[in-house]
């Protein structure tokens, strides 16, 4: 342990700032330590939820950030990842512009607890639940603990996410009230309601006082996001032949995708605390939380494929270029300078065709989907316990029990525009036709649509006749995740401070837990490829048009509004009529062909095509000292301690190939002392500086322990395979902090933060190579076991190897492969944080009606080491166009050779801050905050040249305002991303190669807020 200590010495963090914070009228216990009690605070307003919670940060001996709602179910946001944000070193990301992944630190490697228990996620993550199940209606205030004691639960980079729901001994009235609000979401086009409740109240009994809270809530809520995207990662070179050859190499557009993404929440919650104090030294405790949450998606897709053919490269007019310089990339031999590409950015797609095995292939083809996947949670985070306390003892035992129940469901679909102004498909052709495309990529935004004028151009009612569109694809889909964990903890103080100069409170304590998780996935599609499938007028009846309004999103005027695409509603809400539906259009086409051409969709007997179980099984033991001293005036107090954990874990799974299930088991095992310190020292009466010191570990995610591998039938799509091996990472945390407290409201604080990381746990994604054979056409492997990369699928049909390889003699090809691995080398990370709270409510008499503003802000930098040993390698296309290639044929060894990149920590972004200017005043509550977060690298599944992608930075304006109409009734309004900022992925480095864009939604909230 002393080798740490001394490693960086103090090293490093303040967390400073709480944002937007807390007002309640009640005192909310620490579980951690007695002496981090709030006050009770019955004043309601923005600067008394200031006040509360910057005085439990103020009196906490570790270093943590506090926010408290103003009001029961009024915390400064509706969504606990935008809640979150408000805190100095948090930031957070966005999915169909709704907060969902938080990042402490530049890590979403967190621990999520409620009311000091853990919660389990609605996956195979380690997080806990996810913030969008949970309301912040339910929520009472929020602790992030950056810096743990030894009490602390371990398994947390960033830090601990304590949610605390109120307790009814600590009310001093009965508390009724009530919220009610409608929320409208520009994009989605939808309004939807939201209610939340809350009574609670406390008796004192003969037997002992008794406390009950129960709060319950409501809500719809409708979201979506616009994610138009193209694909430039494929060469056009100077001597290739092609009709659209230029005297330079460029990167030329292919796949035109335009999706529109929505999604539907229907969310049901609830929470229940009973309080029992027996008398003063005994107490007895019950707390329930139960959240059930429908998630629909509805997704609208229109898109160009087949644009990677050669007859598409020949008939394309490409009438805009640009040289981009792609900056540099940290690669295994050294900096690699990329230089500059040539993209195209605008032109037209002719239409093309060329005989393959005798028949003739048209492209590029127009395909319409739908997907309306559906994930329907129901969490529940159960504890109960009992704590007996003497004049020097106390004594606490707890039983917890957390799962979360995830089920999954799909119908999707896709059908092919069957131009009608181009060669029809017949016996000598492929199954599909070509539309022409028009693109243009100006001033950062991706537009493209069908080309006018052309011969081939279709009309508005051409493609809305559902005559002109046949079946390409129908599947069904289940899935579930059952995460549970069985939780057992006695903790025992005693009170040394008569005893010893120095310490004064012993702690000590053991817990176990037992974690479960199991995944698996059903399924069965049918793929349509023949020419006389069935047409869309044979089942028209479940037919529509998909969303029309993309260009709501930022008034675009290329894009494709008149498409039909089969149901959302109905594949969600009636499956089996949507099957029963085509099947009936499936055999009459075949009557009407005289033959059986196409198989039914048979949704019986579905195998599981994937599934796993991991068990775990934890101990831990902690003993832990709080301290206190003097020194030349100076107060110092603090804890020292040392917590033991050990683990025992068995990975079951299989892996299905040619219908043959074999069974897969795996265990591991490991212990870890993590030894942790913290001190708080008081220099004035207003001035303290803190220190932590610490050791953590991550337990990887479930997923990533999973024995079983599951191949699908697909090409296109990446084979994922666990590793029951993987050791959790291991990390040293090192904060400093320098904290002055102007008021009970007011302070500044700056601090420094250090964390290695060792062992750290990061995805590989290796792709098959994919030589250019001599028709132009990519050859991928076809044979095991994949020398040059990727993995080899057995269970692929030639009918599916798509735009990979021409053979039609073999079956399996190799595929992409991603996998998770402990990286080589120790990993750093490095930050400041600075933090600023004011209000003007000292000053009434010289500012009168002014004196009610006030500013919440916070800063962080932070940067990682970069010192992993890991890379990931770039693809064929971006070595092609750079001119870089191993020309001796073995491994490069130096930086002009072919294109690396360092595996460096995703989600970290440089620079992030929060402004908050608030004001409040007879009766006027108002807040409007900015935050803003630097660019951050992203990996993904599926990338594009290999390579994860860099998230553009962004920044987003919220702000609400409230009016109290008397001491009863209040009624507010609500704006989340005002002036609708988009999210940008970039490949290679912001700013270069624009890759793919979401479209966000703006929200405004409105309601009334009653106390009865």
């Amino acid at each position: 342990m002393h080798t740490h200590f001394k490693k960086l010495g103090l090293a490093v963090s303040i967390s400073a700032a709480l944002c937007s914070a807390s007002s309640l009228a009640i005192a909310q216990s620490n579980e951690e330590d007695n002496a981090e009690q709030a006050e009770i605070i019955e004043v309601k307003g923005i600067r008394s939820a200031l006040s509360s919670a910057l005085n439990v940060k103020r009196n906490a001996d570790s270093i943590k950030e506090v926010i408290k709602a103003d009001d029961i179910g009024k915390l400064p946001d509706q969504n606990l990842a935008e809640v979150l944000e408000n805190l100095t070193g948090v930031q957070i990301d966005r999915t169909n512009g709704v907060g969902t992944g938080v990042q402490i630190r530049g890590t979403g490697d967190n621990r999520i607890e409620i009311n000091g228990v853990a919660t389990v996620g609605s996956g195979s993550g380690r997080t806990g639940i996810s913030f969008d199940d949970l309301p912040a209606a339910l929520i009472a205030a929020v602790e992030v603990t950056k810096a743990p004691t030894a009490k602390t639960v371990e398994g947390a980079i960033g830090g601990t996410i304590n949610l605390q729901t109120l307790r009814g001994n600590s009310l001093n009235d009965t508390l009724a009230q009530f919220r009610i609000q409608s929320e409208n979401s520009d994009l989605a086009d939808s309004t939807t309601p939201r209610i939340s409740g809350t009574f609670g109240d406390n008796w004192q009994l003969d037997a002992g006082k008794l406390g009950v809270v129960v709060t319950g809530s409501y809500a719809e809520q409708d979201v979506a996001s616009a994610n138009p995207r193209f694909d430039r990662d494929r060469v056009v070179l100077p001597d290739s032949g092609r009709g659209s050859a230029e005297e330079f190499p460029f990167l030329r557009t292919q796949f035109l995708d335009q999706p529109l993404n929505a999604a539907n929440y229907e969310t049901k919650n609830f929470t229940l605390s009973l309080e029992f104090d027996a008398n003063n030294d005994v107490k007895y405790f019950f707390d329930a939380t139960v959240n059930d949450q429908e998630r629909v998606n509805a997704n609208s897709r229109a898109f160009f494929s087949g644009t990677g053919g050669n007859p598409v490269i020949d008939n394309t007019t490409n009438t805009g270029f640009e040289t981009i310089d792609l900056g540099s990339l940290d690669g295994q031999f050294g900096p690699i300078d990329l230089g500059s590409v040539t993209v195209v950015t605008s032109g037209i797609l002719g239409v093309g065709s060329e005989i393959v095995n005798g028949r003739a292939r048209i492209d590029p083809n127009l395909r319409t989907s739908n997907s309306n996947g559906a994930r329907l949670t129901t969490s529940r985070v159960f504890a109960t316990g009992a704590e007996w306390a003497t004049d020097r003892m106390k004594f606490a035992f707890e039983l917890n029990y957390s799962d979360s129940k995830t089920n999954g469901q799909s119908l999707n679909s896709s059908l092919d525009f069957i131009n009608p102004n181009g060669i029809q498909p017949a016996a000598d052709t492929f199954e599909d036709n070509g539309t022409p495309a028009e693109f243009n990529i100006a001033n950062g935004t991706f537009e493209f649509g069908i080309a006018p004028g052309l011969a081939e151009s279709p009309s508005s009612q051409d493609m809305l006749n559902p005559a002109n569109y046949a079946l390409r694809s129908l599947g069904q889909g289940t899935s579930f995740n059952d995460g549970s964990e069985k939780a057992a903890k006695f903790d025992f103080e005693y009170d040394l401070a008569d005893d010893t100069p120095l310490f004064t409170t012993i702690h000590a304590g053991v817990r176990y837990n037992d974690s479960f998780n199991t995944t698996g996935s059903q399924g069965e599609s049918n793929n349509f490829r023949n020419w006389n499938r069935p047409r869309a007028d044979l089942f028209s009846d479940v037919v529509v048009p998909g969303a029309p309004n993309f260009n709501d999103a930022d008034n675009r005027n290329l894009f494709i509004q008149d498409y039909l695409i089969i149901s959302n509603q109905l594949s969600y809400n009636n499956p089996q009529q949507v099957i029963d539906i085509v099947n009936q259009a499936i055999t009459q086409n075949n009557a009407n062909f005289g033959e059986e051409l196409n198989p039914l969709l048979n949704v019986t007997g579905i195998e599981t095509s994937t599934a796993f179980e991991i068990e775990e099984q934890t101990f831990a033991a902690y003993v832990q000292g709080d301290y206190e001293f003097e020194v030349s005036n100076i107060f110092v107090r603090g804890n020292v301690g040392v917590r033991y954990v050990s683990t025992d874990l068995e990975s079951r799974g299989s892996t299905v190939i040619d219908g043959v299930d074999t069974a897969l088991v795996d265990k591991n095992d490991y212990s870890f002392a993590l030894p942790r310190l913290n001190m708080a020292a008081e220099l004035s009466d207003n001035m303290q500086l803190r220190l932590g010191i610490g050791k953590d570990i991550r337990r990887p995610d479930f997923n990533a322990l999973s024995s079983s591998v599951n191949f699908g039938t697909s090409a296109s799509a990446t084979v994922t395979t666990g590793n029951p091996d993987l050791k959790p990472e291991q990390i040293w945390s090192y904060d400093l902090s320098l904290e002055y407290y102007l008021s009970s409201t007011s302070y500044v604080s700056v601090g420094l933060f250090h964390k290695e990381r060792k062992d750290l746990i990061a995805l590989i994604r290796e792709e098959p190579e994919e030589p250019i054979g001599s028709t132009g056409q990519i050859e991928r492997d076809v044979t095991a076991p994949c020398e040059g990369g990727g993995i080899f699928n057995p269970n692929v049909p030639p009918a599916n190897y798509n735009v990979f390889s021409s053979r039609e003699d073999t079956f399996g090809i190799c595929v992409p492969r991603a996998f998770e691995v402990n990286a080589e080398g120790e990993e750093s990370q490095t930050g400041i944080e600075i933090a600023a709270q004011y209000d003007l409510a000292g000053f009434e008499d010289d500012l009168g009606w002014a004196s009610g503003f006030g500013i919440i802000a916070n800063y962080t930098y932070q940067e990682s080491g970069e010192a992993l040993d890991d890379y990931r390698n770039g693809s064929a296309a971006i070595n092609t166009i750079l001119g870089r290639t191993d020309t001796d044929g073995n491994t490069p060894t130096t930086a002009d050779d072919v294109v690396t990149s360092r595996i460096v920590l995703d989600k970290l972004s440089k620079n992030s801050y929060n402004f908050t200017l608030f004001y409040e005043k007879y009766g006027i509550s108002a807040r409007v905050r900015y935050t803003w977060r630097d660019k951050f690298t992203e990996t993904l599944n599926r990338m594009r040249f290999n390579l994860p992608p860099v998230v553009a930075a962004r920044g987003q304006l919220n702000a609400n305002i409230s009016y109290d109409i008397n001491e009863n009734y209040t009624i507010g309004i609500e704006g989340v991303n005002l002036t609708k900022e988009d999210r940008t992925r970039y490949c290679f480095n912001e700013g270069t190669l624009l890759c793919e864009q979401s479209l966000t939604d703006r929200r405004i909230t409105i309601g009334i807020t009653g106390r009865l």
